[in-house]
């Protein structure tokens, strides 16, 4: 088939790469522009056109998809469908009736649960062991179109978002291909979302990082694998930002108030209802990363170190938000 690809991050590009190894054309790649990224903000090319580049595809750096201009564009590729995979932008209606055979996305969740921007993350922050990639049809809402395919895996205990999605990528990548061939053959019957089902993924903000030591040490963790690469899980420590990496449950309780360090040549915390968490790999701002023990030794904790502050609200996991 004749499919215009829009996407941007690394998640998309293994969907790409499966088209055309596939055997479909693509004469277009569409992506975000090139954004300032780290401390020296210089421009930095996005994922998918690193991929385009490399398989020779044509790219199309729209500021904006809706505008007359970018739409013009896609419609005088006259393709016959058009696969969308964490692109970064609302499609219009003027876009989605472009393609012949509609829009087909790739969203990393087994819809109608978590609709939104982060799914992945928010999956392991409300502590899922099962999750998965959808293929669906675009319509005007926010992941609200009809199921096409789905395909389940399971979330391993202490596995972060980075690594899942890197597993879930691949997965969505042949889910695809074998959505194409299923559309190809007039072999697939889409399905429409339970609402009753419904749950979502909203945008993460450096806020939600922030732990909160009263809650369960597997909610912590769970928060902590959940917001890699970004925001990270972070707490305040002697008046300063503590970003925590990694950690693991200990198989401990303590009588400890929740913060507070335990004893010990490891860099363990005390959480909600004295369960404890082992933190492996820690930075303080302005530092570089280093393991707990390293840390707990430069530091010279005393009984009197607690990590955290107050926290002004509680945030409603994979629920709807106005």
């Amino acid at each position: 088939m004749r499919i215009i690809f829009l996407g941007t991050p690394a998640f998309a590009v293994p969907t790409l790469e499966a088209i055309v190894k596939a055997g479909h054309e693509v004469p277009l790649a569409v992506t975000q522009p090139d954004r300032p990224r780290g401390r020296g903000q210089e421009l930095a090319p996005p994922p998918v056109k690193q991929a385009a580049i490399r398989l020779r595809i044509q790219l199309y750096q729209a500021e904006r998809i809706r505008t007359p201009e970018a739409q013009a564009r896609l419609a005088e590729l006259k393709p016959e469908i058009m696969v969308v995979v964490g692109y970064g932008q609302i499609l219009p209606q003027a876009v989605i009736d472009i393609p012949a055979r509609g829009i087909v996305n790739v969203h990393a969740s087994l819809l109608p649960r978590y609709r939104g921007a982060a799914p992945i993350q928010w999956a392991i922050i409300n502590g899922e062991t099962r999750t998965g990639v959808t293929t669906m049809q675009i319509n005007a809402g926010l992941d609200t179109g009809d199921i096409l395919r789905r395909a389940q895996t399971e979330i391993g205990p202490d596995e972060t978002a980075i690594e899942l999605g890197e597993r879930l990528s691949v997965m969505g990548a042949d889910l695809l291909v074998e959505t194409l061939r299923g559309l190809e053959r007039s072999a697939i019957v889409p399905q429409k979302q339970e609402e009753a089902l419904t749950t979502y993924a909203p945008v993460l903000n450096k806020d939600h990082g922030r732990i909160d030591w009263q809650l369960a040490a597997q909610a912590i963790h769970n928060r902590v694998r959940g917001l890699l690469p970004w925001p990270g899980a972070h707490t305040r420590f002697r008046g300063q930002m503590l970003h925590i990496w990694r950690a693991r449950i200990a198989h401990e309780h303590t009588q400890l108030a929740p913060g507070r360090f335990l004893a010990g040549a490891r860099l363990s915390v005390s959480c909600g209802g004295g369960g404890v968490l082992e933190l492996l790999e820690v930075q303080l701002e302005g530092r570089k990363r280093i393991s707990g023990p390293e840390f707990a030794r430069g530091q010279r904790l005393n009984e009197s170190d607690i990590l955290g502050e107050d926290i002004p609200g509680e945030y409603i996991l994979g629920e709807p938000v106005d």
